[in-house]
């Protein structure tokens, strides 16, 4: 027998299933906290995880109840929601997704892997894997976004950077791919909310990340809130114990989400907290977070006949598994050890690599000339309710993150920008009535040579429970903007925001309109090194930014009506009240060079099916500064068994250019990137035409193409 198995054998019943509860701290409050007697509870051994507890001194005295003072000796899981970042805080993942740099994603994952294991923690609730397409979903903010490869590239490189090459090294975390399956597709764009998907769309779009995140290693899977179809996914057999257990072979943990089993109830599946039990656990959830479905349910169905004793041996063994992995049992203490106050070499390394992914993250989305702002002296106003707004920096999830810690746009430009003189004036709140500060800024901008307008929302206004209906600009924040623009000064605008925001309006009057999300740490000192030049910008969009609501859901790699949109047709797909394209297309971003392609090829008309093909392309900078091209490989499936999307994201390549360069970048296609799931949902690569297209976006009016045959012996 192993360790785990020898220890199992001699558990208790109430011991076994004490494994299986997670109970939170009161530091940090993700949901309803249910009532309990915490410290009794590890002593009996009724909790064998925690969540909400961070810090070397409370995570070390919270393991020594458990090791010391219970029979047994069962270290705790500690786990808490590192999501960008734990002390230092990184971009919001949908920024830090506009990078398209899978090294860049793993660095960051890896810094917040370190400071979280100095903090004592062993598991993050995280990467969040929801592929969406619809920017009313608050929690958009905290994926990659809406494309299948881009959150598989993403997912990788996340499992990687938090569980490190030894998951039981002090410096590493175990991952968590959340939230399996579909959660970003909530009916409404409303958090929580019903999900009704096809089969095909859940293979072809929101499976993928998960197969990768599971083929990287990842150590625990989270099921989402939704249900799928009428089945909620915290008891839904055929995705979590079929799919998830059986085909793709998965043999960690499955933790359920914050009070997920309790709420079967409420989904109407099931009547009480002991059917609640059984029902996620026969689907292979492991264990139950906040619910105490499993404390007070799991014995009484166990004595109903409604759950065996080998299952919740399954599910112990496996938590026990995992503990064993992370190196708890060898020594519980090893995480927070160290002191949680970095070196200040590492410090400002941490610091530093922040400021990186904050200038890598920002999206520049029209630029009139008016940037780069001029190095020499000038009156700068710097009006708006995102202009000073230091904890908002953060966005949501950052609860170790200190709300003094993050770099205001302020603060940054003016430190960028010693010799200028820089006003400052609010305006108006970000999410209030008042005007009367709106003639104060409107005054300041008067007398400036330049005006940078900071708008945008509350961090509290995207994640989790934080849909909205309506986008916009809250508050009276276009009365300000609308105040300024008509004076007739230049304005850059800037959009601090967790989404895309609907403001055509912006970018129809503004000279400069730039997506700045929510950065972190380091936002200001990022902001302004774009802004100034110092950083040329390189972040493209990785979500489709409509320019109506009503667009939404929408998304790039649509499939082609028998009636596509054509504006001289009545009887074709579109809107009458405003174009189908959006404000931006997917992969969209300006650079202060401009960059160009030309010259696409691939190496024969014909290639045989199984084998991979080489594509290359001319890259040109027309500009008179060195910049980097992020180009984006795409390929539609012209005629197959089943309607294929007109284009499909299979590969992307960067390259810097000097000024006036011009460079071949070669960019392969692998075999597996012509196929798509068939009938049966096996992957199967069919005869005929293939397009192949890049670009530097998705649009498709802007792509460059070649057609080559797949042949099929």
């Amino acid at each position: 027998m192993s360790r785990v198995e020898t220890l199992l054998a001699a558990m208790t019943l109430e011991e076994k299933i004490g494994q299986l509860n997670m109970a939170t701290a009161d530091r940090v409050v993700t949901g309803p906290v249910l009532p309990g007697d915490t410290e009794a509870g590890i002593r009996s051994g009724r909790i064998g995880c925690m969540l909400n507890l961070w810090g070397a001194e409370p995570a070390r005295a919270i393991q020594r109840m458990a090791v010391e003072e219970t029979r047994l000796g069962i270290p705790l899981l500690l786990g808490f929601d590192v999501v960008h970042g734990h002390r230092t805080i990184f971009p919001i993942p949908l920024a830090e997704a506009a990078a398209f740099d899978a090294a860049l994603w793993e660095r960051t994952a890896r810094v917040a892997a370190v400071e979280a294991a100095e903090d004592g923690i062993a598991m993050t609730f995280a990467p969040m894997l929801d592929v969406t397409r619809d920017p009313r979903w608050g929690r958009i903010a905290e994926g990659p976004g809406e494309d299948p490869w881009l959150a598989s590239r993403f997912a990788e490189a996340k499992v990687r950077g938090f569980q490190g090459d030894d998951l039981s090294a002090a410096t590493s975390v175990a991952a968590s791919a959340k939230h399996f399956l579909a959660y970003g597709a909530p009916t409404g764009g409303r958090d929580y909310a019903s999900v009704d998907v096809s089969d095909r769309a859940l293979h072809e779009v929101y499976l993928p990340p998960f197969q990768a995140a599971l083929a990287a290693g990842c150590a625990t899977v989270m099921p989402g809130f939704n249900d799928i179809a009428g089945i909620p996914m915290t008891a839904h057999v055929p995705l979590l114990r079929h799919w998830l257990r059986g085909q793709a072979g998965f043999d960690g943990v499955v933790v359920s989400d914050y009070n997920a089993i309790a709420e079967l109830i409420r989904h109407g599946v099931a009547s009480d907290l002991v059917e609640a039990a059984a029902l996620a656990l026969k689907a292979g959830v492991d264990i139950d977070m906040m619910s105490s479905a499993y404390a007070r349910g799991l014995s009484t169905a166990l004595e109903r006949g409604l759950v065996e004793i080998g299952e919740i041996d399954a599910a112990a063994l496996r938590v026990l598994t995992l503990k064993e992995q992370l190196g708890l049992f060898d020594d519980p203490y090893r995480r927070g050890a160290s002191s949680a106050t970095a070196g200040s070499y590492e410090a400002a390394a941490r610091r530093e690599l922040a400021r990186e992914a904050a200038c890598r993250a920002i999206v520049v989305l029209t630029n009139s000339g008016l940037l780069p702002l001029a190095a020499k002296s000038r009156r700068i106003a710097v009006v708006g309710p995102l202009a000073n707004a230091r904890a908002e920096m953060r966005g949501s999830w950052s609860a170790a993150g200190e709300p003094d810690d993050p770099v205001t746009i302020l603060e940054g430009l003016r430190a960028a920008l010693p010799g200028s003189e820089i006003v400052f004036a609010e305006g108006v709140a970000i999410d209030g009535e008042d005007v009367r500060g709106v003639a104060e800024a409107v005054a300041a901008c008067r007398a400036a040579d330049v005006i940078v307008l900071c708008l945008g929302e509350a961090a509290w206004m995207s994640g989790e429970a934080a849909s909205r209906a309506n986008p916009v600009l809250p508050g009276r924040q276009r009365q300000l903007a609308e105040a300024v623009l008509d004076l007739g000064k230049p304005v850059v605008a800037l959009l601090s925001c967790g989404r895309p925001l609907i403001a055509p309006w912006l970018e129809e009057r503004a000279g400069a309109l730039v997506a700045t999300w929510f950065l972190g740490s380091e936002a200001g000192n990022a902001i302004a090194d774009v802004l100034t030049g110092r950083f040329n910008p390189t972040g493209r969009l990785p979500i489709t930014w409509p320019r109506d609501i009503g667009q939404a859901p929408i998304f790039y790699a649509a499939r082609s009506s028998g009636r596509p949109n054509n504006p001289k047709d009545h009887y074709t797909s579109k809107y009458l009240d405003m174009p189908v394209e959006p404000q931006f297309p997917f992969g969209h971003g300006l650079s202060y060079s401009p960059l160009a392609l030309e010259n696409l090829s691939v190496g024969a008309e014909k290639f045989q099916a199984g084998e991979d093909v080489l594509a290359s392309v001319d890259v040109v900078n027309q500009g008179a500064i060195a910049g980097e091209a992020t180009i984006f490989l795409f390929i539609r499936d012209v005629v197959a068994s089943v309607a294929r999307p007109l284009l499909e994201l299979k590969g992307l390549a960067k390259i810097t250019l000097a000024p006036g360069a011009r460079e071949n970048v070669r960019l392969p296609v692998p075999a597996s990137a012509f196929a798509f799931p068939n009938a049966e949902f096996q992957p199967t690569i069919e005869p005929g035409r293939f397009e192949l297209s890049v670009g530097l976006s998705a649009d498709r009016t802007r792509l460059l193409t070649v057609s080559i045959e797949a042949i099929v012996d």
